[in-house]
């Protein structure tokens, strides 16, 4: 048993604690902000930026839909980071069904919500925009198959590339009170 218990404590103390980039980073940066070093500094607040977006986006993944029966899902993990470094978070996902295929963006708090915003806060606009589709009680604007709606004012959901009907399937499985939610 001391044998047991000695081992464990020396590989507590032996093994190294697992550095937090982010921590890691943000310390970065004050250290070169207290040698003004400014651009080093802003440089390594611009990197943990991008690090804790890559979270936040991981955290958004897990709100994409699930994959119908017979269909899979592909977690797009460059796209979903190339839509942070526009601004806001994103995640992305790619649905393969036999020889079918679509895509499902959501992007959270970014300029390119605010494009879309203001149209689906009018139903008569809308409505003149294309077919209005609803998925649980989220209005979806159908312009030639392509999906597109604003969730919670903040939140852009598009969803491309298939038969909007297996498109709006898939849709339906978002919770999208916790979606609402994320981030807040």
């Amino acid at each position: 048993m001391l044998r047991l218990l000695c081992t464990t404590a020396f590989l507590a103390f032996s093994t190294p604690v697992l550095a937090d980039d982010v921590i890691d980073t943000l310390n970065s940066a004050m250290e070169a902000y207290q040698q003004g070093d400014i651009a080093y500094a802003l440089d390594e607040i611009a990197y943990a930026t991008q690090l804790l977006q890559a979270l936040k986006s991981g955290n958004l993944t897990a709100l994409l839909p699930e994959a119908l029966a017979s269909w899979s899902r592909t977690i797009d993990e460059d796209e979903g980071r190339a839509l942070g470094m526009m601004g806001g978070t994103g995640a992305v996902a790619v649905y393969t069904g036999g020889d079918r295929e679509f895509r499902v963006q959501v992007t959270v708090d970014s300029p390119m919500v605010a494009m879309f915003a203001g149209a689906f806060g009018n139903a008569t606009m809308l409505a003149s925009m294309g077919k209005v589709e609803r998925v649980g009680r989220e209005r979806f604007l159908n312009q030639d198959g392509e999906l597109t709606g604003v969730i919670g004012g903040r939140i852009l959901v598009q969803a491309t590339g298939g038969d909007p009907a297996v498109m709006i399937e898939h849709l339906a499985t978002i919770d999208f009170d916790a979606l609402k939610a994320f981030g807040n």
